[in-house]
């Protein structure tokens, strides 16, 4: 199962976010294990190293990234993608971008803590509990 991973569950994960935190992590181990494909979109990986960068530094930054590079794949990003999310029904631009770029890459669904926000998906929407009780079920 492919599946995009929102960078609201990363930072989950990476700022240890109560209530949250617990079923992220469990997913980012199931993308370590094999068990999900795991993509971010490249949009991802800028907003996490912006945001590291100013709590942590510069040094802390680039190894995180190298880190998530380690464990995800990376999703397409190019002029087309901005472009049909211009024109989305996902109101939210930074959403409909995500939405787009894993359509393009055939990714089968996205993990969000805002499933509302994509409402307008034509890909699988799951909330991270939703998706970890998928994977948990024989």
């Amino acid at each position: 199962m492919k599946i995009l991973f929102d960078t609201n569950v990363i930072l989950d994960v990476l700022l240890l976010r109560k209530p949250y935190y617990n079923v992220a992590t469990f997913l980012l181990s199931e993308v370590e294990q094999g068990i999900i494909e795991g993509y971010i979109c490249p949009t991802t990986l800028t907003t996490i190293g912006y945001l590291v960068t100013k709590v942590k530094g510069s040094d802390k930054a680039k190894k995180l990234i190298k880190n998530l590079l380690n464990i995800f794949a990376l999703t397409e990003l190019n002029k087309s993608i901005f472009e049909s999310a211009c024109s989305h029904n996902i109101s939210d631009f930074e959403d409909a971008v995500l939405h787009e770029s894993a359509n393009l890459s055939h990714i089968d669904g996205i993990v969000t803590r805002n499933t509302k926000d994509f409402k307008y998906a034509s890909l699988n929407i799951y909330a991270p509990e939703e998706l970890a009780g998928i994977i948990k079920s024989p």
